[in-house]
């Protein structure tokens, strides 16, 4: 079991009453990727929830357990070896606790990286010298093969969703996460077992409430639940786990290009007081000088665009400015 050395005080980490959502959310879409006909529940998802899980995804599941294997390794060092030269790649690289520079705290520790080559051989070099073959970016790497097949899924799923939109090209979405410059991000997130906390109708903020500014984000978690989900009318309901399957997030951006046809899905992280919890999450962004709007091939006659347009650098600037539960695309609509 992997415990972190130097817990935060709980009195800093929001806990919160899970009487009321104890109960399993059992109408997440299933989107099963084999099926030719399965575009028109993926868009049905996309603007009711924001979320779905794919099954039948075709990335292998050696593949999936061979990361988490490493990763468990990495969170089961010393405090002192895991936070070596953690503050000289900020934000990216370890970091325990605090999410963000505004406040934000959960009850977690997770590494952070961007996905492009040299980004992740840098970072390697800095935070993964206890285990460098598992983090070595490289042909053979845990980090690389996965990364690639999640964004190979990232993609798919993309470009079902324009298919499902009828606008072409279909690699309308897509393109923007294949673009050299695109800037996406991986992340591991280790929720330790928190004993301190007794309570059975309580829990506590892993990953505190909000949405995720990138196009889309891939998540993937062992066999632990903790994900929430709050729904159209404001209620939260918890995701049961499937390590088997991927959740796919919709994110801010994706609600701008589609003029609010689809929702980025508010969502947290609970822990508990007795299992490790382990997601692995790629985020899917567009290039820093990429222009947000709503694409025109949506907009139908007389619709007028929700939001003014702006750089995904813009807004990523302004979104890390914030804390995580605010509105962030509050200030772009029109």
């Amino acid at each position: 079991m992997v415990v972190l050395a130097k817990p935060a005080p709980l009195e800093q980490i929001s806990i919160i009453k899970t009487h009321t959502s104890n109960n399993f959310f059992t109408g997440v879409p299933v989107i099963d990727l084999s099926r030719p006909d399965s575009k028109a529940t993926m868009i049905k998802a996309c603007m009711e929830i924001g979320f779905f899980k794919v099954v039948n995804h075709g990335i292998p599941t050696g593949l999936v357990s061979r990361l988490e294997a490493e990763a468990v390794k990495f969170f089961s060092l010393s405090q002192v070896e895991k936070e070596r030269d953690s503050g000289i790649r900020s934000p990216f690289g370890y970091g325990s606790k605090r999410i963000g520079s505004n406040g934000d705290v959960g009850w977690l520790e997770y590494l952070l990286m961007q996905t492009n080559r040299e980004s992740l051989s840098r970072t390697s070099q800095a935070f993964f010298r206890a285990n460098p073959d598992a983090f070595r970016y490289g042909t053979e790497s845990a980090v690389s093969e996965y990364l690639s097949a999640v964004k190979k899924l990232a993609c798919e799923v993309l470009e079902m969703m324009a298919e499902g939109l009828n606008i072409q090209p279909r690699n309308v979405f897509s393109k923007l996460l294949m673009d050299e410059e695109s800037d996406s991000l991986f992340r591991l997130n280790h929720y330790p077992p928190c004993p301190q906390l007794q309570e059975v109708d309580c829990k506590l903020t892993g990953f505190g409430e909000h949405t995720d500014p990138q196009i889309i984000s891939i998540l993937r978690s062992n066999n632990t639940s903790g994900l929430q989900i709050s729904l159209r009318d404001g209620s939260w309901v918890s995701v049961p786990s499937d390590q088997k399957s991927f959740f796919i997030n919709v994110g801010d951006s994706l609600q701008v290009l589609t003029n609010g046809r689809f929702r980025s899905v508010r969502h947290r992280v609970l822990a508990n007081s007795y299992k490790s919890r382990v997601s692995m999450i790629y985020f899917g962004g567009p290039p820093h000088r990429e222009r947000l709007a709503p694409l025109p091939l949506l907009m139908g006659e007389g619709e007028e665009s929700l939001y003014k347009e702006f750089t995904w650098f813009e807004y990523k600037t302004s979104a890390y400015k914030t804390r995580l539960a605010d509105n962030r695309l509050g200030q772009f609509m029109k």
